[in-house]
């Protein structure tokens, strides 16, 4: 209990540093798009955009969606009411936050993790062409940070979740 304290604890204060001066209008507005690009949309577009291209593996990339997305949600779900660490803005970290969140536990981010999985899930199925993809994840990542949604322990924990539960879906359904 005592290193999850001082993690904590470091967590906070590099929080706090960050957010020394608020972000230009122009960073919120790109945080903003970020993070709704990874709410879950792009999940249920790119599987739909693959399956019109005519693009291969689409059943592999369905049936592993589904899978790893269904345990990154329960293992997401589960961590957050275990953990139960509240959000930077119901915690008195900072007197601003860009973001509204559906509910008020921050441990790991569900974004991130969700980012993450999709990154994953990609390479595997596409390859190093889903590269980029890794580039969108971390945007979206660090802006949930700027929103003031996240602290920083919060988007690492998060893309670890997603890119665990992508790899170990895979693992199951013998795609690696």
């Amino acid at each position: 209990m005592e290193m999850l304290n001082r993690l904590n604890h470091f967590d906070q204060q590099l929080f706090a540093k960050l957010f020394t001066h608020n972000p230009s209008g122009t960073v919120i507005s790109l945080a903003r798009v970020l993070s709704r690009s990874g709410e879950g949309v792009l999940h249920l577009l790119i599987p739909f955009v693959a399956w019109q291209l005519g693009m291969a593996s689409i059943e592999q990339l369905v049936a592993l969606l589904l899978l790893s997305f269904t345990l990154e949600r329960c293992l997401n779900w589960s961590l957050k009411n275990t953990l139960k660490r509240p959000r930077p803005q119901n915690a008195g970290m900072n007197d601003y936050s860009f973001s509204e969140s559906p509910n008020r536990f921050s441990f790991p981010s569900g974004h991130s993790s969700r980012a993450f999985l999709l990154a994953t899930v990609l390479l595997i199925v596409y390859g190093s062409t889903a590269l980029i993809m890794y580039c969108w994840a971390t945007g979206v990542a660090l802006s949930r940070v700027i929103l003031g949604a996240h602290y920083p322990g919060d988007i690492l924990a998060g893309a670890i979740v997603g890119s665990a539960m992508g790899a170990f879906s895979a693992s199951l359904l013998g795609l690696i």
